[in-house]
């Protein structure tokens, strides 16, 4: 069955979840309207948006050293009251982001964080490589704009697939312990030192 925008529209709307997420559930509910909001539900992810927003304050600063102490990362997560800073969910949310930093090394925290000069020369490269294999310049900058998307995705700590589980992002994963939790959570900043290495932080 096929997933029209106006459902996915629609289911967003009613529950306060992503677009890509409320796409997910109607696909994964075969269209059904009404399943598909019991699977945001059941996912913790529906309603999660309605608490962005509300202001966090408290939280955890975590730490996290790979085997053999080469890679280390400082993260910094926020929610609204130290009663949730202090649950299990919390903590082992943080760990695994912080985990996921060092392995998937992200340069920034948001798409918007990319500076411009950096996005140009990405930009660049990616229309220089296709003009070199052949590609029609009317297209040209279409495929600059997903070599763009590609960049961010891999590059931005919010989009990246998170490394165990690579069906969702950190993003769908942070709405998930939203749900779970019922407060705001943010991802405030990150650094990763790679030994050897410069460091990237956010």
């Amino acid at each position: 069955m096929s997933i029209t925008a106006s459902s996915v529209k629609d289911l967003r709307e009613k529950t306060g979840a992503g677009m890509m997420d409320c796409k997910k559930a109607l696909t994964e509910t075969s269209g059904d309207f009404e399943k598909a909001v019991e699977w945001l539900r059941k996912k913790g992810i529906a309603n999660a948006a309605k608490k962005e927003g509300r202001a966090t304050k408290e939280g955890l600063v975590t730490s996290y050293i790979h085997a053999g102490g080469r890679v280390g990362v400082l993260l910094e997560v926020n929610c609204e009251t130290d009663f949730v800073a202090r649950t299990e969910q919390f903590q082992d949310f943080t760990k695994d982001v912080a985990m996921h930093i060092a392995a998937s090394s992200p340069s920034w925290l948001l798409p918007e964080e990319v500076p411009a000069v950096t996005l140009e020369k990405e930009k660049e490269i990616a229309v220089e490589q296709m003009r070199q294999e052949g590609k029609p310049e009317a297209m040209l900058e279409k495929i600059a704009e997903g070599k763009v998307k590609k960049f961010y995705e891999e590059n931005c700590l919010m989009l990246q697939s998170f490394v165990k589980d690579p069906s969702k992002t950190i993003e769908q994963i942070q709405k998930e312990i939203i749900g779970t939790l019922g407060e705001n959570i943010t991802i405030k900043r990150f650094v990763r030192f790679g030994l050897g290495e410069g460091n990237a932080d956010a």
